[in-house]
């Protein structure tokens, strides 16, 4: 089916765009998908492309990939018209194109494998154990001096390995988007006068993780992108081949690319900057930049920077997309507040550039999509001072009591319904209370419910396997082989189907966990039966139901030989008996093959290890993600998705809540606020007695000035940890307003006094609840 497409007036004036560099700044909304679809299938259209030619559009997922391929079909009666005449990768694809090309140039062989997350942080975790076992007491430094011996020996155990690894992560991706490699940084910290401890750190894990890559023959992402623009910048004749290959370049999301995906664009777009003309005759090659920095919400996590963006819309010719059809009236109007207030009086200064214009616009009449009704009812901020388990509770009661209002409407289409919160683990909060009501949820975080509980389940059988001695791991055992007979099972695992007797299921569990000797009962002789010795103690059930459990674990035991996925399999088909689980457990034994095939050297444990961290819902287990093949809230009307105000970029919901907006989640920089970069076991700065060192934001400030050749850029301890307060109050008061951008209809924000009960709502709301009612 072919797209009838009216462009609104500014898509009308993208659509005359004659080559060269155009920079678009796109509201939430504005149909940046539709507009680049568009653009791409006329410069196809008008036949700009010579034979070999492609216009290339650059994307940030792989979802947004398979929807740029469709849309730019639909613009052609005979989608053949358009074959080959189009490329759509993401960022990481086209540098792997690029790479797998002529992987020599880069020292790489010709059959390099690339490792995905999950394998990439494997690794760096064991350069980062490593580098503590042999360095124990190297942070003793950074802690604070008021721990007692006990307190520290505590965070050197429980606390460091994690601090170190996210200080590891962020310290690797920056020197590769720095194009440093070790043996470059190891050269620059050789010749520094200063000492800088935390980059000698960063060195270390770095050249650690290279090496085991390396042994491998294998690189990641970030090496992807980095040997990518290498390779451009070393190989003319290449570069010109490219050049030719990719005459027009069209990006999306392009306010969170980084300095060296952006470097890699330029260097394919070459040629200098035109103008919007009516002529299209002359068009022969350009590089078009849509995006919103005002939707730039990944900085602490990547090395995006939307200022790219931005300097490049100043730096060339630009055009707005303000129109949006989206939201009604009074969402707009709250949205454009915020960016004024951020813009004009937000109290800080330095954060005042988190937001710019343009401001969001309704679409004119007589273009589509025409904006929801204006409904100043449909924005609720409730200012009541929640504690986090009454603000669960009452978003819950509302949500339930408004799809009532829905249930006999055999007609009327019912509502999409998003639950937006900050973090994954309040999203399981809310699921949890969601469906203890009855009400439908729909998870789109790191994992659902249900992975986790499959996860969960099978995780405490492989950890009994691996350590058969244990009477607490048998005990747990025995809740998974019972876990439909109670509301819900062992562990993080979700609602079973009931029936059994809950009661027998606890008294046997409670035998199981004070055994002394777990082989009596395991493989017992026949003259030490410990089954026999409680024979006449116990009643009759209690017997018969562990001579069945007896019986399994004793099959279970025999299969430890089996590789990993059909061990997994068959614990599977005797705790299972829901298609759904069954299928998770064939994905989740394909996992646990695959890490067995890279880790020859791995036994039970290290695999248990791999299914523990997706049942405590830390990683986000490849194939159970919408993320892999895009998600529709479409498809849900009637049902509530619960999911992270990140997640929910790009999506839109009639109805939207937003949870958690004080100033812990929503810091301002304001003297009473925390910031969760600033661990409270770390001491503060020799500087500034305000702010517990963010050794992130420090080991990347001493990375800096290793670069740099003026003594004006010298480290200077906790600098680093003020600006990295700046840069995530902007972040965050972006990501409200990504949030409240998410709303077609409705709008109802909360806030909760956090966990020590010391939390306020966050300025911004402060602000806009103001604000809101003066409009009234």
């Amino acid at each position: 089916m072919t797209i009838t497409f009216n462009p609104r007036p500014s898509q009308q004036n993208i659509l005359r765009y004659n080559g060269g560099r155009l920079g678009i700044a796109a509201v939430p909304g504005a149909g940046k998908t539709h507009i680049l679809s568009a653009l791409a299938a006329q410069i196809i259209r008008d036949n700009q492309l010579q034979d070999g030619q492609e216009v290339l559009i650059v994307t940030l997922v792989n979802s947004a990939v398979d929807n740029f391929e469709a849309r730019i079909k639909r613009f052609f009666e005979n989608p053949i018209q358009a074959l080959y005449k189009y490329r759509v990768r993401t960022l990481h694809g086209l540098a792997h194109d690029i790479v797998r090309e002529k992987p020599a140039s880069v020292g790489l062989e010709a059959q390099f494998s690339i490792i995905d997350e999950r394998e990439a942080e494997f690794i760096r975790r064991e350069s980062v154990n490593a580098w503590l076992a042999a360095h124990p007491d190297f942070l003793d430094d950074y802690l604070d001096p008021a721990l007692d011996t006990s307190k520290r020996d505590w965070i050197r155990r429980q606390q460091l390995p994690n601090l170190v690894d996210s200080l590891a992560l962020a310290f690797i991706r920056s020197a590769k988007d720095r194009l440093l490699t070790p043996d470059r940084l190891r050269l620059k910290l050789d010749a520094s006068f200063a000492p800088l401890p935390l980059a000698e750190l960063g060195w270390s894990i770095y050249a650690d993780y290279q090496r085991a890559l390396a042994y491998r023959g294998a690189v990641d992402f970030d090496d992807l992108i980095r040997l990518a623009l290498t390779l451009l910048q070393n190989d003319e004749e290449y570069l010109e081949r490219l050049r030719f290959r990719y005459p027009f370049i069209l990006e999306d999301e392009a306010q969170d690319s980084s300095r060296t995906q952006q470097e890699i664009l330029s260097l394919l777009s070459g040629g200098p900057s035109t103008t919007l003309l009516e002529d299209r005759s002359s068009l022969r090659s350009g590089w078009v930049r849509v995006g919103d920095p005002n939707q730039a919400i990944f900085e602490t996590f990547t090395t995006a920077d939307p200022d790219l963006l931005r300097d490049f819309i100043k730096s060339n010719p630009n055009a707005d997309m303000p129109e949006s059809g989206r939201s009604q009236p009074a969402v707009i109007a709250l949205a454009n507040h915020l960016i004024d207030w951020v813009m004009t009086s937000h109290p800080d200064p330095n954060v005042r550039t988190a937001l710019s214009l343009p401001h969001i616009e309704p679409v004119p009449a007589g273009y589509e999509p025409v904006n929801p009704p204006d409904n100043s009812e449909g924005i609720k901020f409730i200012s009541k001072k929640f504690t986090p388990e009454e603000e669960l509770e009452a978003v819950v009661k509302s949500v339930k009591g408004y799809l009532d209002t829905f249930a006999d409407a055999l007609h009327e289409e019912k509502p999409t319904i998003a639950i937006l919160v900050p973090r994954n683990q309040r999203g399981v909060e809310v699921v949890d209370s969601l469906r203890k009501r009855g009400v439908e949820a729909i998870e789109l975080i790191s994992s659902t419910q249900s992975t986790r509980a499959a996860a969960g389940s099978l995780n405490h059988l492989l950890s009994y396997l691996a350590d058969p001695q244990s009477a607490r791991k048998l005990s747990k055992a025995y809740e998974v082989f019972r876990r439909d007979w109670r509301g819900q099972a062992s562990g993080d695992q979700e609602a079973g189907s009931g029936g059994g007797d809950p009661e027998l299921m606890k008294t046997v569990a409670d035998l199981l966990r004070r055994l002394v000797h777990v082989e009596k009962f395991i493989a017992p002789s026949q003259a030490d039966d410990w089954l026999s010795a409680i024979g006449e103690s116990e009643a009759f059930e209690v017997i018969e139901e562990l001579r069945e459990f007896r019986v399994n674990v004793q099959r279970w035991l025999q299969s430890v030989t089996l590789p990993i996925d059909q061990l997994v399999l068959t614990l599977a088909q005797d705790v299972f008996s829901a298609a759904p689980d069954l299928a998770l457990a064939h994905k989740l034994a394909l996992v646990l093959r695959t890490a067995s095939n890279d880790h020859a050297d791995w036994r039970l444990p290290e695999l248990t290890s791999e299914l523990a961290v997706i049942a405590k819902n830390e990683r986000r287990f490849i194939g159970f993600s919408s993320d892999d093949s895009g998600f529709d809230p479409d498809r849900h009307r009637g049902k509530v998705v619960v999911t992270t105000m990140h997640k929910a970029k790009g999506m839109e919901w009639d109805r939207v809540y937003m949870m958690s907006v004080n100033n812990y989640d929503f810091p301002s920089n304001m003297p009473n606020d925390n910031f969760i970069s600033e661990k409270w076991f770390v001491r503060t700065s020799t500087h500034s007695a305000n702010a517990r060192l963010n050794l992130e934001a420090e080991a990347l400030a001493q990375l800096t000035a290793l670069e740099s050749t003026s003594e004006y850029d010298a480290y200077e301890e906790g600098t680093a940890t003020l600006q990295s307060r700046l840069g995530y109050v902007k972040e965050r008061l972006r990501l409200l307003y990504v949030g409240i951008t998410r709303a077609k209809k409705d709008l109802i924000v909360t806030w909760n006094s956090g966990r020590q009960g010391d939390a306020t709502p966050s300025l911004a709301l402060s602000e806009l609840m103001g604000w809101w009612e003066g409009q009234g």
